[in-house]
């Protein structure tokens, strides 16, 4: 495009030189800086902008040779960040993220004006891509504002809590909508939020300004502490006379203690980490008084832009001044700003750049909307920037109206049918979230998918799961007692053969020791949802062995979030019905990073065309459940069993509870006798002995020699060791029994005629 800018600050884009060369193989980089010490992040970058009327001109072949080597050649510019302060909140936020040459590739077109539309493959890191992207436009326009647009509250939040890991200050960002309260962290960015926020900023302004007045002569100074009236001009004096004596005359040199010994805010400056002034050279304690100036300037730089809360009283208005005036990104749904449109145009709302998260999920009708959220000046538009971030390959937005979905076409996105018209796009190609063998389920929907190299280098990505087998399996689910999916109403499918067995592989997943929050239930119906989550009420509610799964939902509905492990349930065993969509199958593969387990009847789904590229992979493996009872949690163990049907697994995972219950009592009852033990022998014991008391309490465990025992003592069963008549050690046991034993295991679907104890029990021989 013509009107691209040449020079462009990526501010912490790159880790270091090295990760810029990375990024740009196809270029000849040009360092400014010849000192390698200084050859450092941040940097500035100049691209080549090619004239196509003078390239005309050119007839000479060595010309054109010259040409080709100027277009291909980057001058990169290193640049040092200026002292803020000696405060450590005054060091700027970095960035830790080595991009890959791809988003690097899409961050650059989205700091260039006009279109910029992204494709991001799950688990390409188009969030960071988006979050680099708002950072490097506030750096580099810091007069312009940023409108971050989603589908979603929960991908406006991830978005958030990204872009406050970085270096922008808080209180030019505002969150609209009613979904800040989902926000996990301890700062309120809603409209009411940010002005609780900018009135205590401001008193705690105040406040340093009284504290500044007090390390100072107080004619120098004069600032009422309850409105903003500060007298900057008397501090600027102060600071004009201390350069006027530190500042390097002609053929005269400044020692480098002169540099503190004339600085007048040291009392002010007192409780910053000491020394302030390092005193090894010159140029490093003058970047350091500077920094302490520009940290005293801004104090007053700020008390003048909340001048304006003086004079606004109400919290609507002060709310409405900082949407228009203060914010400097502004983030909110695509459903907010259809619905709050007329009151953001009336009030007066401008922005420069639109970022639309999830863009493959929006309507083309919610995607205009954003658009025209301010009123044209003179006729044009004031947008300049307008970054599309979204994969077409997942779930499209949902229109629950078949006739518009099926024969107006409005379930397809915008940003789908920018993509089909052949509109250049950028297609992320690294995927950083799940194993390699579970990225190859759902990368053959992508031209070049692979993955970065942690993936192929972390031991989280390359130990099996404990416990179980194998990474990712389809297992095959049989009719129970005659009984295959169900549909009590029209179109709530359920599958209470496929419920049991999804809740039983948690439960056993649990009683392995895996944290309940890493693992989530999916499913492709609402009923089965329902269903799953009665189980788990039913199996698992006030349960501290199991507790809830971090999600049991939809497939649909966990769009856009991931877990390490995912157990997916299909429901369908008559017809395949609407996981026949690609794009549903490829959400459901790719929400795990480590483990993935499938229950559905294979029979069934093996045959569907659309569904081959993946089912393929996972008929390969054995379509039984094969684990390993006995490997707990980040532990190995060689040994595995095959679970036949679900019958076989909720027996399994029965015993396995009852034998905890009872290791858990019987370790429980134990330590009450040692603890009755100890005390009967400090009783027994006279004074004068009580300082080898210790000695004589570890001889009875080693030793062979026969002790004076309390009954407790005696070899009883135990069983009959409850029944001594001691009160406090009765009381303790029943306190004991009751807090293990109170969550009884319900009885399950597996103990039938079909599938007895006798026979779990040959399975299970340990």
């Amino acid at each position: 495009m013509p009107n691209q800018i040449s020079t462009l600050d990526f501010n912490d884009t790159f880790l270091s030189l090295d990760h810029l060369r990375l990024c740009f193989p196809g270029y000849t980089i040009k360092v400014t800086e010849e000192n390698p010490n200084l050859q450092v992040f941040p940097f500035r970058i100049k691209f080549p902008v090619s004239n196509k009327a003078d390239k005309v001109k050119k007839r000479k072949a060595d010309e054109e040779v010259e040409d080709k080597e100027e277009g291909m050649t980057l001058i990169v510019e290193p640049y040092v960040t200026l002292n803020r302060g000696p405060y450590p909140y005054n060091q700027p936020k970095r960035n830790t993220i080595q991009f890959t040459p791809t988003q690097i590739e899409a961050i650059r077109a989205g700091m260039q004006p006009g279109l910029t539309m992204v494709v991001g493959p799950p688990g390409t890191g188009k969030t960071d891509v988006a979050v680099q992207i708002i950072s490097n436009l506030y750096h580099n326009f810091p007069e312009q504002r940023t409108l971050i647009v989603t589908h979603s509250n929960q991908a406006l939040n991830q978005l958030f809590e990204k872009i406050m890991a970085l270096d922008i200050d808080e209180r030019h960002l505002l969150r609209l909508g009613h979904g800040e309260e989902e926000l996990e962290t301890e700062k309120d960015f809603s409209r009411y939020g940010r002005v609780n926020y900018v009135l205590a900023r401001r008193l705690e302004l105040l406040r340093e300004v009284g504290r500044l007045q007090e390390s100072l002569d107080p004619l120098y100074i004069g600032c009422n502490l309850y409105v903003c009236s500060p007298s900057l001009p008397q501090v600027i004096s102060r600071w004009e006379e201390y350069m006027s004596k530190v500042r390097p005359k002609q053929g005269k040199t400044v020692e480098v203690q002169a540099v503190a010994a004339y600085f007048p805010f040291h009392k002010y400056f007192s409780n910053a980490p000491q020394p302030v002034f390092k005193g090894r050279s010159y140029e490093e304690d003058m970047d350091i008084a500077e920094g302490c100036y520009r940290h005293i300037k801004k104090i007053f730089t700020q008390l003048e832009e909340f001048r304006a809360f003086e004079l606004l009283r109400s919290g609507l208005d002060r709310s409405k001044y900082l949407l228009v005036k203060e914010a400097k990104i502004i983030a909110m749904t695509c459903t907010h700003a259809a619905l709050k449109r007329h009151d953001l145009v009336e009030l007066g709302f401008k922005y420069d750049n639109i970022l639309m998260e999830e863009a493959a999920q929006i309507l083309e009708i919610e995607t205009f909307i954003p658009l025209l959220l301010q009123n044209p000046e003179d006729g044009y538009s004031r947008l300049k920037r307008w970054i599309m971030i979204g994969d077409h390959h997942q779930l499209p937005p949902v229109i629950k109206n078949m006739a518009f979905q099926k024969y107006s076409n409005m379930e397809q996105s915008l940003f789908t049918r920018f993509v089909r018209l052949g509109v250049p796009t950028i297609d992320l190609d690294a995927q950083g979230r799940a194993r390699a063998s579970l990225c190859n389920l759902y990368n053959w929907r992508y031209k070049h998918l692979g993955n970065l190299p942690h993936v192929q280098q972390l031991p989280e990505f390359q130990v099996p799961n404990p416990g179980l087998t194998f990474d990712f399996q389809l297992i095959n689910v049989e009719d129970f007692n005659g009984v295959g999916e169900s549909e009590p109403n029209p179109y709530f499918y359920q599958n209470l053969a496929e419920a049991e067995y999804t809740v039983a592989l948690y439960m056993y997943m649990r009683l392995l020791g895996y944290p309940a929050d890493r693992i989530s239930i999916l499913t492709t119906y609402n009923g089965q949802k329902h269903l799953i989550r009665d189980v788990i009420n039913q199996r698992c509610a006030g349960n501290p062995f199991f507790s809830q799964p971090n999600k049991v939902t939809t497939v649909d509905r966990f769009q856009g979030q991931q877990n390490d492990y995912i157990i997916l349930s299909l429901v369908r065993t008559k017809a395949v019905g609407h996981l026949r969509d690609v794009r549903r199958l490829v959400v459901a593969m790719s929400r795990a990073r480590l483990g993935l387990y499938i229950f559905a009847r294979v029979s069934l789904f093996q045959n569907c065309f659309e569904l081959t590229p993946v089912f393929n992979q996972l008929t390969a493996r054995p379509m039984q459940l094969h684990i390993r009872p006995h490997e707990y949690y980040s532990q190995e163990q060689p040994v595995y069993q095959i679970i036949k049907n679900m019958p076989e697994m909720t027996n399994l995972v029965y015993n396995m509870y009852m034998h905890m219950i009872q290791t858990s009592q019987k370790y429980k009852q134990v330590k009450t006798l040692d603890e009755f033990s100890q005390q009967q022998q400090k009783l027994a014991m006279p004074p004068q002995q009580t300082k080898t008391v210790a000695v004589v309490e570890e001889a009875p465990v080693s030793s062979g020699e026969p002790q004076e025992e309390t009954p407790m003592e005696q070899d009883t069963p135990e069983g009959e060791a409850t029944s001594e008549p001691n009160s406090e050690d009765t009381s303790e046991k029943e306190e004991n029994q009751d807090t293990v034993g109170h969550a009884k295991m319900p009885e399950h679907p597996g103990r039938d005629s079909d599938s007895d104890g006798e026979d779990s029990g040959e399975e299970q021989k340990q």
